[in-house]
């Protein structure tokens, strides 16, 4: 038996069966872990340990902390979860927050004592709360006091939730200021789960993704390592949630691991994003398409000129969404796409090695290759399903869907693209996204990219629906700007651009116009809703 600091061992004995998970592939030198690793200490005590004590890590609303603030906070608040609280490494801890310093405080407490991180959005009800009470046994709650309703709300149904603590409040501070700043970080095993990340609900139906210490460190040696290279004078901000892995690394564990600051705000619309990248002089941005693309009519706004580098992510990056941002900034998106299962980004390119319409390259530490539906590779120009291979992969928490996502060592991402010889990807769509018209093979981002082009369109999404003769046809759930109408005229004037600047049969013949479309907090277009609206 390997070993494991993990005295609770219910999330490691609810792993996939080892006949069920991919293969991991560790072929970087940077990837070669020791067997022995906890996050919170490569990311911050280790930071410490090199000098970093005095230098700006966290900044907040009304807060600037340094390394050496963070650490003492974080080494607080794990004496407080182990000392009064009873908890024990394995135990699970629910995270409820808002992005601000002392929710990355409660993040990096849990994995110092050993916990396995569980995070929820802040919109989520009761009902949402106790499933993942449920499904995750989890015993402890780390819960922000504004947000304290719904969770008190689910408490009754939910005996194993047992420890519940408020933060943010003047009361958790007081109680923090009485432990020492001395902690010991629990000696975890790499492989040691270190949180469950439920997925973001584009298809309405949740799943665990369990990932380990080692996976957090390996996504930051991919990305920030091998791609976004920031510097230790970066200072990063964003809208992407610290509950979704997006936000998790691209607003605490990358700017930690460059030793670099970051900036968490809550509620974060694209006006105050680029008012705060103004006040706070930030040089990198993770945010999605639609934030870039409203803040792109703001830019002249602003004095943005610290901006350096912006990260676009969640979902498909429209080339018009690109171009209109590079034209407000001069700077170039790094575009890529992740996901829940694989932790980050796999897939992306940089200003240095864009290709116009192409999502770009898997990152170094990756393999790719694209598949049809009996796992063979498909010629270069052809349509195929991603399937992925690397340090990081899919691990669903006791859930049979496993099989689905995982095939012969293979991780099956659910997105379709096809490869030109030269190795770039061209993203066409996630897999229960292709829509068949009259035995056309559609995808309903190809036709979303050409609508956001038309200056009337402000947002849009197309999905298929039953169609007697067709099979499907193609309806598009469209927001304009202000100042255009959604009448009659203006449906046959959307129809008939796409018609000129893409295939005729690609048209949406039917569309509809509304005020905002469904998204998740990440961003990501919620087709599914839109499904339910037709229906």
């Amino acid at each position: 038996m390997s070993y494991t600091a993990h005295i609770d061992r219910f999330v490691r004995d609810n792993l996939p069966p080892i006949d069920q998970l991919p293969e991991f592939i560790f072929e970087l030198p940077q990837l070669q872990f020791p067997d022995r690793l906890n996050a919170a200490k490569a990311l911050l005590d280790k930071a410490v340990a090199e000098g970093a004590a005095g230098r700006p890590a966290v900044i907040g609303k009304g807060i600037r902390w340094t390394y050496g603030d963070l650490q003492n906070k974080v080494n607080q608040l794990a004496r407080v979860l182990t000392e009064d609280m009873g908890l024990v490494p394995g135990n699970r801890v629910l995270l409820r927050g808002a992005n601000t310093p002392w929710f990355a405080v409660c993040w990096l407490a849990v994995w110092k004592a050993g916990g396995v991180a569980v995070s929820t959005m802040p919109l989520l009800r009761a009902k949402e709360l106790k499933q993942f009470i449920r499904l995750a046994r989890i015993s402890h709650a780390l819960c922000e006091a504004s947000l304290a309703e719904e969770l008190n709300l689910a408490r009754p149904e939910c005996p194993e939730l047992t420890q519940v603590m408020l933060f943010g409040d003047d009361a958790f501070v007081e109680k923090l200021s009485l432990k020492s700043t001395e902690f010991t970080a629990v000696d975890t095993a790499a492989d040691d789960p270190a949180l469950i990340a439920f997925t973001s609900g584009t298809t309405g139906v949740p799943k665990g993704c369990i990932h380990l210490h080692r996976d957090v460190m390996a996504m930051c040696e991919v990305v920030p390592g091998s791609w976004l290279k920031p510097s230790a004078d970066d200072i990063f901000i964003g809208t992407p949630p610290l509950a979704f892995t997006f936000g998790l690394g691209g607003l605490l564990c990358f700017p930690l691991w460059a030793r670099a600051s970051t900036v968490l705000l809550e509620k974060l619309t694209p006006p105050a994003l680029i008012e705060a990248i103004e006040q706070y002089r930030t040089t990198i941005c993770f945010t999605s398409p639609t934030g870039y693309r409203q803040m792109s009519g703001l830019v002249s706004n602003y004095n943005i000129q610290s901006l350096k580098k912006c990260v676009s992510a969640g979902e498909a990056l429209p080339v018009d969404t690109r171009n209109k941002w590079k034209e407000a900034t001069g700077i170039q998106i790094h575009d890529g796409i992740g996901g829940t299962e694989v932790i980050h980004i796999y897939l992306a390119s940089g200003p240095e090695n864009y290709r116009e319409g192409a999502l770009g390259k898997i990152l170094p530490g990756y393999r790719g290759m694209l598949v049809d539906e009996d796992m063979q590779t498909v010629a270069v120009g052809q349509t195929g399903k991603l399937a992925l291979k690397g340090p990081t992969g899919c691990r669903y928490l006791a859930d049979e869907r496993q099989t689905s996502f995982v095939r012969d060592g293979w991780n099956i991402t659910g997105d379709t693209y096809h490869q030109d010889s030269d190795g770039y990807f061209y993203y066409h769509a996630r897999v229960d996204d292709i829509i068949v018209t009259s035995g056309y093979n559609v995808a309903g981002p190809e036709v979303e990219s050409v609508l956001l082009e038309h200056p009337a369109v402000s947002e849009c999404g197309v999905i298929g629906v039953p169609d007697p003769d067709r099979g499907q046809i193609l309806k598009a759930f469209v927001v304009l700007h202000p100042g255009h109408h959604g009448d009659d005229a203006m449906v046959k004037t959307l129809q008939e651009f796409v018609k000129q600047n893409a295939a005729p049969y690609k048209y949406p013949r039917a569309v509809q116009f509304i005020s905002a479309l469904p998204r998740t907090e990440t961003g990501k277009l919620q087709r599914f809703k839109l499904k339910a609206i037709a229906a």
